[in-house]
């Protein structure tokens, strides 16, 4: 099946992955199946959910039932191979068992993270044509069942609702459906089998927000997603008998790649929590023995500030893989200090995952004023305006090619096209100065983009749509920095007539469904905005101004 923007690689670049072995023949499933198969009885996933005293544990049997049930019930609901099924859920074994469940159904996982609200969810559930989307029936006081009615009717293709964690109206409900045994039916074995992709095949559409206008479908196969987790095997030395816990959502990439595709493949436990909490997750470095996490800035700071109130044993917490923000130099003291951990900076994107890298053991000036090296398996340049590579010291635009790099942007091969350099070579949008060290240092962005702890803030539709506020004549969203989240958004105004507050920004923000972190969170007027020669907006004065 062709899937619309998928790039057809030159063979003999894909030979080369495999000839140094960054690819295999080996899919996502086969790697779970066959831990599963091999340690049964061995802990898989624990999940801590907000109000319950005990978590819930599954071993890698159970996950693999689990699974199978989910692929059996897929199957039944008409899913086909090659297929795209959406699921919105917070991080927990229901997520871990649907995402594998799909992918042994033969078909493509579509993430959905769970800050995104009726817009967004409707134009990513129309553009992947899903069939199935599942969704919590509630989470912290939000009606997803709700809102999935709702895109419902608005989506032909959309068919089924799969409720989890309780009953809804016009949905079906996850914990009825996991109790029948989907096993049993006949013939089951050999559909799974016809069924089981390839490691070329696609594993997953990651939507990114972008500077576009809307959101950009990230095309990853089993083999691009699998070598993107190798920089914690092969630069951290992480393996299957180091306990993993994952802040960031599955439906990220960090979350989905790192937090759950890796460590299973290695066989490694993995902790969740369905609500960020830094102090229950201190008991759980304790009680679960947990090595290594990988999030943002601003979660390290929460997890010294939990730590500083009442102290534990963190004996075992190893790593804090850091990525998405600069981390300032105190936090990694402070992490070393109250935490006795190392804080590893690293950078990557959506479409690449890791990419640079500091190792264990580098100076605290280094993990702060860096981005880290090159992983062994990737490329980059840095290239000034007349595609000329830059010196040492100088920025320039930071390109990157690999085996991790994803394969085009879904129903957007002009996207990918206007992003592409020809040999591979991928755009990211980043400035970046290289080092003496040869590592890189990103300095700048030419996308348009916010980065609030570690979520993509889509600054072209927030403007668009401050733009709609009646008392709004120009506006302009900027970074600001901020300690904890690392940046935050700054909306500058030209008003018409009296100034908006704030709040009165934020409240047009939310009747138009805008999610919550994508808020601009300060407000400046000007009475003008200074712009280029063509007229576009000098953002980067304006950053100047407000500082």
């Amino acid at each position: 099946m062709t899937t619309p923007g998928r790039l057809e690689l030159d063979p003999a670049t894909t030979d080369g992955y495999r000839a140094a072995g960054w690819w295999d023949d080996r899919s996502v499933v086969d790697d779970f199946l066959a831990v599963a198969a091999a340690q049964p009885d061995a802990t898989a996933v624990v999940s801590y959910t907000a109000g319950s005293d005990q978590p819930t544990r599954h071993t890698y049997g159970e996950l693999e039932l689990l699974s199978r049930r989910v692929a059996a019930m897929l199957i039944d609901l008409g899913v086909e191979k090659g297929g795209v099924v959406s699921l919105q859920l917070p991080n927990g074994w229901e997520f871990v068992s649907i995402a594998y469940g799909i992918l042994r159904a033969g078909a493509t996982v579509n993430p959905l993270v769970p800050i995104l609200r009726h817009r967004d969810v409707e134009f990513i559930v129309g553009r992947t044509a899903s069939s199935v989307v599942f969704v919590p029936t509630t989470w912290r006081g939000f009606d997803y069942a709700a809102m999935a009615a709702g895109v419902r009717e608005k989506v032909d293709t959309f068919d089924h609702i799969v409720s989890v964690g309780g009953s809804a109206e016009g949905a079906l409900d996850f914990a009825e459906l996991i109790e029948r045994p989907w096993e049993d039916a006949p013939g089951l074995d050999e559909e799974l089998a016809q069924r089981r992709p390839d490691a070329d095949d696609l594993l997953q559409i990651q939507f990114t927000s972008g500077t576009t206008g809307e959101p950009k479908g990230a095309l990853h196969s089993h083999n691009t997603v699998k070598s993107g987790g190798r920089a914690l095997s092969d630069v951290l030395g992480l393996g299957g008998d180091d306990v993993c816990f994952m802040a960031s959502t599955l439906a990220h990439q960090t979350g989905f790649a790192l937090g759950m595709v890796k460590p299973l493949s290695m066989g490694a436990t993995i902790v969740y929590q369905d609500v960020w909490d830094a102090e229950a997750l201190l008991d759980a470095i304790e009680t679960e023995k947990i090595a290594w996490t990988v999030s943002a800035t601003a979660f390290a700071v929460d997890l010294i500030a939990a730590q500083e109130r009442s102290p534990h044993d963190l004996s075992s917490f190893r790593y804090f893989v850091c990525g998405g923000a600069p981390i300032p130099p105190k936090v990694v003291e402070d992490a070393r200090r109250v935490l006795d951990t190392e804080l590893v900076a690293v950078w990557g994107m959506t479409e690449n995952l890791i990419v640079t890298t500091t190792r264990p053991g580098d100076p605290v000036e280094l993990v702060a004023d860096s981005d880290g090296q090159l992983v062994d398996h990737m490329e980059l340049r840095i290239i000034d305006e007349d595609g000329a590579q830059v010196a040492v010291g100088e920025s320039g635009a930071l390109h990157t090619r690999g085996p991790s790099q994803f394969l085009g942007y879904f129903h957007r091969p002009d996207l990918y096209e206007a992003a592409s350099r020809g040999d591979g070579w991928f755009d990211t949008g980043d400035i970046a100065r290289l080092r003496p060290d040869g590592g890189i240092r990103i300095v700048g962005r030419t996308k348009d983009l916010i980065i609030r702890g570690g979520e993509n803030v889509p600054v072209a539709e927030v403007e668009d749509l401050l733009l709609r506020h009646p008392s709004v004549t120009d506006v302009a969203v900027v970074a600001v920095p901020d300690d904890r989240l690392g940046e935050r958004g700054c909306a500058v105004i030209v008003p018409a007539g009296d100034a908006p507050s704030l709040r009165d920004l934020t409240s047009h923000l939310e009747d138009e469904g805008m999610p919550k972190q994508f808020w601009p969170e300060r407000l400046e007027i000007v009475d003008e905005m200074p712009r280029t020669p063509s007229g576009k907006i000098q953002k980067y004065v304006l950053r100047q101004q407000i500082s």
